[in-house]
């Protein structure tokens, strides 16, 4: 008799037993992917299903990631109606991209049908209009509807964000008719937090949390129990707002409402952590001067492709502070140290601009930095820069004189390090103020502005202080 008919474990059940997925660092262990890279090749149904149904969409989207592409779509294939469609929410875009590009629309459309509308959005809104067509005509028509309305609002916006799948009582409603209400309906949100009372016209009333739901007697209105001061968001509202109301009053759940006022969705705090993820993942990356869309898994040319434009506008950048030591080429020629430290004082002052330059943009980011504080805020990073410009200037002048023999060498080089970590304190705050001002992102243009400003003021002060000491020309 066949081993699994006798209740045996299957061998998809064996690999996770013998082969845990993960190593003591949480990395996904080589052997677990060759394992299951061997089930797809073998063309083992039974044992990826088994596999598949163990795993969490957060492990079997790091699976996917680390089997080679082949290898994912036939995952898919072979496990059928068992894939859990949200883990490919979790793999790169790229990635995700190909593989729907792989399957037929009528795979992608039935493991759209068991997905979440917020994760059914997700995973449909990297597709371009024709591909989320083709996919949302399989679908039946009331799911259709509501994924096609999600996908109008404008990206990153509450709209794409919210789950349309919630608890809307009536609001002459009594806590055990409430109660009864979601014992009886069959489609409730997998995960909820609190109920919504609206009227007749879907129009929101109020909120009720589910702890004062089931601490009330069943004979009490919602009425008596209703919050109406709930805060709640618009389908238009950004993102990175909802996230950051959340993080300001401790919600784990919003109601989401139309320009009409009608209750459309609800915003609950899984979504908010993915939302913080991806901003701060955007910031860092704009602040390497990288696109907020590059993955690890982009081919070299696209990758190549995206970088070019900031590294020319980088290059440009240098040449200007480069011309700045041709007008001191003669004097150059006559002090050789001159040239030896110059790159420090540029160095010295970028370092301390990328450090004013990293708090000024994240703080406005966050709204921690605005016009009530933004002078106080100026005036203490000048200070800090002159600070540690006075600090510097002593280690400079002194490391100066010791190498290169030159007394007046290192009042030169300090003045010259106190002029610059000044200038790049500042130039890390106001060019961000100034960015944000005027409606572009400090993270993606600040780095290379702040760099040519301490490089030209580094070297000019620097050179220019030189010539007048030691009287050049």
């Amino acid at each position: 008799m066949d081993e699994h008919m006798d209740g045996a474990p299957s061998a998809a059940a064996s690999v996770l037993d013998h082969v845990p997925m993960r190593n003591e660092d949480g990395e996904i262990r080589h052997e677990f992917v060759e394992e299951i890279a061997r089930a797809i090749e073998a063309g083992d149904s039974a044992a990826l299903r088994a596999c598949v149904a163990e795993l969490h969409e957060a492990d079997l989207g790091d699976l996917i990631g680390a089997l080679e592409p082949d290898d994912r779509v036939r995952l898919v294939e072979l496990t059928g109606r068992d894939f859990d469609f949200s883990a490919l929410n979790e793999v790169d875009e790229s990635v995700r991209e190909e593989i729907l590009d792989e399957l037929l629309p009528e795979t992608v459309a039935e493991g759209v049908r068991e997905l979440e509308s917020d994760d059914a959005v997700e995973l449909l809104e990297t597709l371009d209009e024709a591909e989320q067509e083709e996919i949302l005509e399989k679908l039946p028509m009331r799911e259709r509807v509501a994924l096609e309305r999600s996908l109008l609002y404008p990206e990153n916006s509450a709209g794409r964000r919210m789950q349309t799948e919630f608890i809307a009582v009536p609001q002459d409603f009594t806590v055990g008719q409430a109660i009864d209400y979601m014992r009886e309906t069959p489609d409730l949100p997998d995960r909820f937090y609190e109920i919504y009372v609206v009227d007749k016209d879907q129009h929101w009333q109020g909120a009720i949390s589910l702890d004062v739901l089931l601490r009330a007697r069943r004979p009490v209105a919602l009425a008596e129990l209703t919050d109406e001061d709930r805060r709640r968001v618009s389908v238009l509202e950004d993102q990175e707002e909802v996230a950051r109301m959340f993080g300001k009053y401790n919600l784990v759940a919003a109601p989401v409402l139309d320009t009409q006022d009608r209750l459309v969705g609800v915003i609950t705090v899984d979504d908010v952590v993915d939302v913080i993820e991806e901003e701060a993942d955007e910031d860092l990356k704009a602040l390497g001067g990288v696109t907020s869309d590059e993955e690890l898994s982009d081919t070299v040319f696209t990758i190549a492709r995206a970088r070019f434009n900031w590294l020319l506008v980088n290059l440009a950048t240098a040449f200007l502070a480069s011309s700045v030591l041709g007008l001191f080429e003669g004097q150059l020629e006559k002090m050789v140290a001159l040239a030896v430290l110059a790159p420090i004082v540029a160095s010295q002052g970028g370092n301390a601009a990328t450090q004013t330059m990293t708090v000024a943009v994240r703080a406005l980011a966050t709204r921690e930095l605005g016009s009530s504080n933004a002078w106080r805020v100026v005036m203490r990073e000048g200070l800090v820069g002159l600070v540690n410009g006075l600090a510097f200037a002593v280690i400079t002048g002194i490391a100066a004189v010791a190498w290169f023999k030159i007394p007046g060498l290192g009042i030169v080089i300090g003045l010259a390090i106190i002029c610059n970590l000044v200038a790049g304190a500042l130039g890390g705050i106001l060019i961000p103020m100034a960015l944000e001002r005027v409606r572009a992102d400090p993270a993606v243009a600040s780095g290379t502005f702040v760099t040519t400003v301490t490089d030209v003021v580094g070297f000019f002060s620097f050179l220019g202080i030189a010539t007048l000491w030691f009287g050049l020309r």
